[in-house]
């Protein structure tokens, strides 16, 4: 990955390390420093997928890429950079794993850490590459707009700390099931990654597929759709996923996986709940078959005679009873408000936890400034921010 080339580049640097019980807040506003939690290195992302262990590896990202593309201007440059640096720097705040950064910035005011912000660039010479430099302003500014999105917002994730925002979460367990289009799922989450497989196709038919897939490199293909501005610029998150598992080792395990399954069973109905509970955890249905289904739709997406068996197994859409919708879609991105009507508005105990959070507070998601080619976070938050609405104007009798 880039990011490792990155970091080669940066061996000369001795970056100190802030464990968790010693990390303070000019700890966290230092580009050098590396987070550690139980003797690992935290590291943060941008796109879900490009990691680092530091904002001086990050600037260097940045640079590369801000070098890499062609724009208008060298303000236009700039702003593209500066856009990378704002969710990096949250992707590194707002961890997934390490919950001291965002206690930190929670916890002190907003004076505190422009003080913090302001002494760290007098300490030392901001970054400065070939295509972009960083401007201490917009890095101070990026601080305090992070600060304010987390002092009022709530991240409804699976791991959350509070536990309405891991009720919100679609990995979600319920406990006694929920029927959805004619059938009961675990979570909502099953649901979601379920339907994205049509029910004619079989475990086989998945396994034969990836062994066809396993075949072939599939780099220069991935590299292709990297290479192309336009493209890159409008599904970035979405060609970066492409690159972290058209790779032969990750191939081979989603074919091992599905090859421990029964094979003439249904793939949509595997993940319906039938007689045996909980049979895929919520990780699973995202790491395995999320993962899968979403791979497989994205290369029908972005170049339909890469691979003929696709259209012919119904990756070229979504089929859901009459209707046809497409991976990439408003409409199947709509499918999850109707979901959430049923989890939140029709069942008594999930409606009464959304409805306990105030509309003071919004309901957010941030995973590692990770994305879904399915359903954008920008547009799953709306979504969530709506069913709060519906909730709080319903009858709780």
């Amino acid at each position: 990955m880039r990011a490792a080339a990155v970091a080669s580049a940066l061996l000369l640097l001795v970056p100190p390390f802030a464990a968790s019980q010693d990390l303070t807040l000019a700890d966290l506003v230092a580009p050098s420093t590396v987070f550690v939690k139980d003797g690992q290195t935290v590291t943060f992302a941008l796109h879900g997928l490009v990691n680092f262990r530091t904002l001086d590896e990050l600037f260097a990202y940045i640079d590369g890429e801000a070098g890499r593309w062609s724009f208008p201007s060298a303000a236009a440059r700039q702003e593209f950079g500066d856009r990378l640096l704002r969710r990096g720097v949250e992707s590194r705040l707002v961890s997934m794993t390490y919950e001291k950064p965002v206690e930190l910035l929670v916890t002190h005011t907003r004076r505190e850490l422009e003080e913090a912000a302001a002494a760290q660039t007098a300490r030392a010479a901001p970054f400065a590459g070939r295509s972009w430099r960083l401007d201490p302003a917009v890095y101070r500014q990026t601080l305090l707009d992070i600060q304010e999105r987390w002092k009022t917002s709530l991240n409804c994730w699976s791991a959350a700390p509070a536990i309405p925002a891991r009720v919100l979460s679609n990995w979600y367990p319920i406990e006694e099931g929920i029927e959805l289009q004619g059938a009961v799922y675990d979570s909502t989450e099953h649901f979601w990654q379920a339907v994205k497989f049509h029910p004619d196709v079989h475990i086989a038919d998945l396994v034969a597929l990836l062994d066809e897939m396993t075949a072939r490199d599939w780099k220069p293909w991935v590299e292709r759709l990297a290479g192309d501005q336009d493209r890159y610029f409008a599904h970035a998150y979405a060609i970066e996923f492409l690159r972290a598992n058209l790779v032969p080792e990750k191939l081979r395990w989603f074919r091992e996986e599905m090859g421990r399954l029964p094979q003439q069973e249904g793939a949509r109905e595997a993940q319906q709940r039938r007689g045996q509970k909980f049979r895929f955890t919520a990780l699973q249905e995202k790491i395995l078959w999320g993962d899968v289904a979403d791979m497989l739709h994205l290369v029908w997406f972005f170049d339909r005679s890469a691979l003929p068996a696709l259209e012919r197994l119904r990756f070229d859409a979504v089929y859901l009873g009459e209707r046809r919708l497409g991976f990439i879609s408003p409409e199947f991105r709509a499918l999850m408000l109707e979901i959430w009507r049923v989890k939140f508005l029709q069942m008594p105990r999930f409606r009464e936890v959304i409805r306990s959070i105030p509309r003071t507070v919004k309901l957010d998601h941030f995973l590692n400034d990770g994305d879904s080619p399915d359903i954008p976070i920008p547009v799953y938050v709306d979504y969530l921010n709506e069913i709060r609405d519906l909730a709080l104007a319903s009858d709780p009798s």
